[in-house]
């Protein structure tokens, strides 16, 4: 693995302390097992029904799940750049408490990283600030198809663009450009599909009718269900053309799921080799975000700008049907789109209050919620947040609960009840949409590459993450 140099002093794998994880319900590739599990220098080094050896940390496990821990394939940290909003430590450290082990951050920071160069700066942050695994996009822009072909494969998650809602200068709404994309993007490509044209003619219509009085209720409206089907069939229409790897990204309408095939890998299959190809299933992968699954466009009456994101929340029957998507395999993956915007940015009109939400704190207890509502197993919650994540992207040893592969777990306790208050909250903006609401379950313990990264709700802020590899 590529070690990143850093100025903070870092344990050696081999100085990790052992940690041995006793009498836990093991969620693992479609079953669940009582068992124990053994850690050592930050690799899972025995899984048995019973371990008797010697550790430097014993967690009694007892009454509690354990599941690899989340592969959050979307993020935004804001740093560099817009640093007022969140960073690094801030974000990562919040992620920990959410059972999130590794993110994969997006390029629309400042300046927008649309370089290597640039990528790899925002890397060297990282090693010094990340308590996370990590790994970044390199943004599609209109002019740098050579940047994207030089991309390093097993070094770098992905490429990101932005199909049809501007972003900075990251807006790529040419079709010879994005021809040019599907086509050449050696790395897995994913999409923010809206279609531009459909949102401009949407807003001038509701400008005309409120002005400046504008409800946030409209927000489904204009950034509609159509603006994301029009722009999802246009991405999978140019993959299918060019057998691109594409993760089409924020999910958020029942109509968009028809544009997805159900055959997908599932846990249990190709143990030996995780990597997903098309031998394995359908290249074309969709993914649902937590807040997406959660509220629906209710919400906006009591919360407004809080739940203002870009896709917009729709209706309960578009929720209801994105779960009903997880459970059939349409869709693949579970991801955030942790998006932090301060309190201030947030407290303008409808037409001045930035679209995103901190939400990566919440991101398996509020998963979780389905589990309780007997819609989500834990065995296809463990799918769609790591075995899927890590297969698709082709994450080198993570993602799993295997002896020899890297130690990313989340023990979970589902009957002890997890507030979300503003003394709770961890991000840097210091809100959450999920505030006054209480889930179920909540994250005992998070590991991070055989580290205790979240324990007796705190982080340990000498933990740092590893930059993830890819098997491409």
């Amino acid at each position: 693995m590529n070690e990143q140099k850093s100025s903070i002093p870092t344990l050696q794998h081999s100085d990790l302390p052992s940690i041995l994880i006793k009498n836990a319900d093991i969620v693992n590739e479609g079953v669940i097992f009582s068992g124990d599990v053994l850690i050592r220098n930050g690799r899972i080094d025995r899984i048995d029904s019973s371990i008797s050896a010697e550790a430097d940390i014993v967690i009694d496990a007892s009454g509690k799940a354990l599941l690899p821990g989340m592969i959050d394939c979307h993020v935004h940290f804001r740093e560099p750049g817009l640093t007022q909003k969140g960073d690094m430590t801030t974000e990562s450290a919040a992620a920990v408490a959410g059972g999130v082990t590794s993110v994969m951050e997006m390029p629309n920071t400042n300046p927008p990283a649309v370089t290597n160069k640039r990528l790899e700066e925002k890397f060297s942050i990282a090693a010094e600030k990340m308590t996370t695994n990590y790994s970044f996009y390199l943004g599609a822009s209109l002019n740098n198809l050579d940047e994207i072909k030089a991309v390093d494969r097993a070094n770098v998650c992905g490429v990101k663009v932005y199909m049809g809602s501007s972003t900075g200068d990251m807006l790529v709404d040419r079709i010879q450009t994005l021809e040019d994309l599907f086509r050449e993007c050696p790395v897995n490509l994913t999409a923010h599909c809206e279609n531009a044209k459909i949102i401009t003619e949407n807003t001038k219509r509701f400008r005309e009718q409120y002005g400046d009085a504008t409800p946030f209720s409209a927000h489904p409206l204009i950034r509609s269900a159509e603006a994301c089907y029009e722009s999802s069939k246009v991405a999978v229409e140019l993959a299918r053309k060019y057998e691109t790897r594409l993760h089409i990204l924020h999910i958020s309408t029942a109509a968009e799921l028809d544009l997805f095939d159900s055959r997908v890998v599932r846990v249990g299959t190709a143990r030996e080799n995780e990597c997903f190809t098309e031998e394995q299933g359908n290249n074309i992968t969709g993914e649902a975000c937590v807040h997406h699954l959660f509220f629906d466009d209710s919400a906006y009456d009591t919360k407004g700008s809080l739940v203002k994101c870009n896709p917009a929340i729709k209706t309960a029957a578009d929720r209801d049907a994105l779960l009903k998507g997880l459970v059939s395999d349409r869709l693949a993956t579970i991801g955030t789109d942790h998006a932090p915007h301060t309190l201030e940015e947030k407290s303008g009109t409808y037409w001045s209050a930035p679209s995103g939400m901190p939400v990566i704190q919440s991101a398996l207890p509020s998963v979780l919620e389905h589990f309780h509502n007997e819609i989500l197993s834990l065995e296809t919650i463990a799918e769609k947040i790591a075995h899927s994540p890590a297969r698709i992207f082709n994450v080198q040893e993570r993602g799993f609960i295997r002896e020899g592969y890297w130690a990313d777990l989340v023990l979970v306790d589902l009957n002890r009840p997890n507030p979300v208050t503003k003394e709770t909250i961890l991000y840097k903006c210091g809100w959450s949409p999920f505030e006054g609401i209480t889930f179920r379950s909540s994250v005992d313990t998070t590991i991070v590459s055989g580290q205790i990264a979240w324990q007796n709700n705190a982080v340990n802020p000498a933990v740092r993450g590893q930059r993830l590899i890819f098997n491409r």
